[in-house]
């Protein structure tokens, strides 16, 4: 059992590595779109004299904030603090339907499955 939980938090911290991995690498190309679409819109609210062409800076500056949270800044220690809260002080939230899956429930999933299969 002391195995399976170690195998399993290993998992779990490569698992979160590739996130971030992942999160840091796109964060490099969108950091390059970003740049060169607010220069460009930023060039054409000028020619134009109309500043309603930076309008699509802002939700592009939404996304490129919060992958530069989640690569570089604090969002993973945020998440984690407020999961932690939730198991803590709303644990009720974490209850599945129809309570916890027991060996009963299984057996009948699995009961009706194969009855399912044998008549076709």
């Amino acid at each position: 059992l002391e195995r399976q939980l170690i195998l399993q938090n290993v998992m779990r911290e490569r698992q979160t590595a590739m996130q971030i991995a992942w999160t840091r690498e796109f964060l490099k190309y969108f950091g390059t779109f970003f740049g060169l679409s607010a220069v460009v819109l930023t060039t054409g609210a000028i020619k134009r004299k109309n500043p309603a062409v930076l309008l699509p800076i802002l939700p592009l500056s939404f996304v490129f904030s919060y992958q530069y949270d989640m690569g570089y800044g604090t969002l993973l220690q945020r998440i984690k603090g407020e999961a932690e809260n939730i198991l803590d002080t709303q644990s009720t939230l974490l209850e599945l339907p129809k309570g916890p899956l027991t060996f009963e429930d299984l057996e009948k999933i699995r009961i009706s499955q194969s009855k399912f299969f044998i008549e076709k």
